[in-house]
């Protein structure tokens, strides 16, 4: 069964970065592309940023293009999300998620992913 713990979260002032970790365990991670999205209060989730399986893909929201980086470490199970120049409109719940897939290529629609962490907050103030 696959698993999916986030950590990095936190709160910051606008204009600081912080780099989230989403640590993949339960099958091989290599299988797997990833995403991370978000939730604010009283909104739907949101995607951010997506890698493929191998790392040579990447796709990112409109929102966040130019501020964010997503990459992944497949030796260490392991996918990150650099945020810099963060917004207070940046706040909200952080999930990373998982989707088996033979295809190396991006996803940016959270009904793909199957799997998915509890979340991480992120809050910027302003």
């Amino acid at each position: 069964q696959v698993q999916l713990v986030e950590s990095g979260g936190g709160l910051v002032q606008a204009g600081d970065s912080l780099k989230l970790s989403c640590a993949f365990s339960g099958r091989p991670f290599g299988h797997y592309r990833m995403g991370w999205f978000r939730q604010a209060p009283g909104k739907g989730r949101e995607f951010v940023a997506a890698v493929s399986k191998s790392g040579g893909a990447t796709v990112y929201a409109d929102s966040v293009q130019g501020r964010f980086t997503i990459s992944r470490d497949n030796a260490k199970n392991s996918v990150y999300l650099k945020m810099n120049a963060l917004k207070p409109e940046d706040t909200a719940l952080y999930y990373c998620a998982a989707d088996y897939t033979a295809y190396d290529y991006t996803h940016t629609s959270p009904d793909v992913y199957g799997y998915w962490g509890q979340g991480t907050q992120v809050t910027v103030s302003s």
